[in-house]
């Protein structure tokens, strides 16, 4: 059986069942994407509004693997790719209502007034502290409050887990959602002798950590991404496809979609599902009950983007840096802000400044409860006081995303354990997307690669018996 006589159908034109289908297509294999939505991207969505360019998803990347280059390069973006303006390596932590570099060496780290000297010194411990016990049910708040002790969690780690996962640290599993971190401390013994040692693993497999890998995005946002890899499938994709049912037809699969309202019907030799896990849920749950389950408890708290447009002589302060990020302690109204126009070129007109602010999450699921104007008018007056800004925005977007993030929680494991048995009581099903593998763009992107190669090794195994 040659590649091209076996079709692939993959669930969802979001980054990762996008890429997962460009390598199948460029091996040979015949791919068919459905997307429920009538454009490309999932999350990632990109608007032009009076002059302002909104991401109201992902607002960049990291380039952590070789393996989003080349995609960039292999759909003709690479000279659309760009990176972040040098000083957004800066990031800023609000303490008693100041802005505070986060240090990110051994002589800021010394002089900061982010952390107490009494902090400081509990730091040089760090390599002195055993390994816990299974990290799988150990929250990454447990984790660190252990290492690093309370004042760290508060100003560095709390805000980080709101940053990227909209998270709540005591709910997270250290192993599941931040499975490097935990590794530094399971394979060398500490967090400062794992970093050291790391660096070298990481040299050699071309690999960038993620505080050290460049912030990119593209000229047009990042939706333009995804855009451009639907060009590169040549009609590969196609939308407002509506999956309904995954079923066992024979030695094939049958996936039932509404599409604008008709119903249809196609049989393939394998399905790549690259769905959020509650959309999953109920297409599944004629082959697993159990699953459907599984798919179910995965918490997406809801997160509201709230896209700023000031003139730049009405704001206070330089825009040195990424943004600043919001521990919980200091219980303001939202989860921290980008500073998006000093990051990117073109993302606002001539004279403006825009800035990108999130609500919401974990910490806070039943913020959009209460009234909505009553909590926009807190965020604007909590950030106007942090920036230093005394008008009204002249321009103001936004977008609620009422499930946002897979929180990977503790005991996620049992769902990552129950999704490979499905898979092997299943064979020819692949299970992706962002609840598996890393909630990133490089993450999901690495994964599409894993999908890939499994589906090609299946493949292979078949011919050879």
């Amino acid at each position: 059986m040659s590649k091209k006589n076996i079709h692939i159908t993959i669930l969802g034109a979001g980054i990762s069942g996008l890429a997962t289908a460009w390598w199948l297509q460029r091996d040979g294999f015949d791919i068919t994407v459905l997307e429920a939505n009538e454009t490309p991207g999932g999350s990632m969505e990109t608007r032009r509004e009076e002059g302002f360019l909104i991401d109201r998803g992902p607002n960049s990347g990291l380039e952590t693997s070789p393996l989003i280059r080349r995609l960039v390069e292999e759909t003709g973006l690479g000279d659309r790719m760009i990176y972040a303006n040098e000083a957004g390596g800066r990031r800023y932590i609000l303490k008693r209502g100041r802005l505070y570099p986060l240090p990110t060496g051994p002589g800021p780290f010394l002089k900061t007034g982010l952390f107490s000297i009494q902090a400081k010194c509990r730091l040089l411990a760090e390599p002195f502290i055993g390994k816990s016990e299974d990290g799988y049910y150990q929250s990454i708040a447990e984790f660190v409050r252990r290492r690093l002790g309370d004042e760290f969690l508060d100003y560095a780690i709390d805000p980080f887990v709101s940053g990227v996962y909209a998270g709540d640290p005591d709910n997270l599993s250290v192993k599941s959602a931040f499975p490097k971190l935990y590794r530094l401390e399971e394979e060398y013994g500490g967090l400062i002798k794992g970093m050291i040692k790391g660096a070298k693993e990481r040299k050699a497999r071309a690999e960038k950590s993620k505080d050290r890998a460049k912030m990119f995005t593209f000229i047009n946002g990042m939706q333009s991404f995804p855009e451009a890899i639907v060009e590169k499938l040549e009609g590969g994709v196609r939308f407002g496809c509506e999956v309904e049912t995954v079923v066992r037809s024979g030695d094939r699969w049958g996936i039932s979609y509404t599409e604008k309202g008709v119903r249809r019907k196609i049989d393939s030799d394998m399905v790549v599902s690259a769905i959020p896990a509650y959309r999953a849920a109920s297409i599944f749950q004629g082959l697993d009950e159990a699953l459907t389950r599984h798919l179910n408890e995965i918490f997406y708290p809801p997160v509201k983007m709230l896209f700023l447009g000031y003139r730049e002589r009405d704001v206070g302060r330089a825009l040195d840096g990424f943004g600043f990020l919001i521990p919980k302690k200091e219980k303001r109204s939202f989860l921290g802000a980008i500073w998006s126009s000093a990051l990117f070129p073109r993302r606002a007109p001539e004279g403006m400044a825009a800035f990108t602010l999130f609500i919401g999450g974990a910490r806070a699921p039943g913020s959009f409860d209460a009234d909505a104007d009553r909590l926009h008018r807190a965020v604007l007056s909590e950030f106007g006081e942090i920036m230093g800004i005394k008008a009204a925005p002249v321009f103001v977007h936004e977008r609620i995303w009422k499930k946002a993030i897979p929180q990977y929680t503790l005991g996620y494991i049992e769902h990552e354990r129950y999704f490979e048995r499905f898979e092997s009581n299943h064979p020819g099903l692949f299970l992706s997307g962002n609840f598996r593998g890393g909630i990133s763009v490089g993450d999901c992107i690495i994964r599409s690669d894993l999908i890939y190669k499994r589906v090609k090794t299946m493949v292979e195994n078949y011919v050879t018996l």
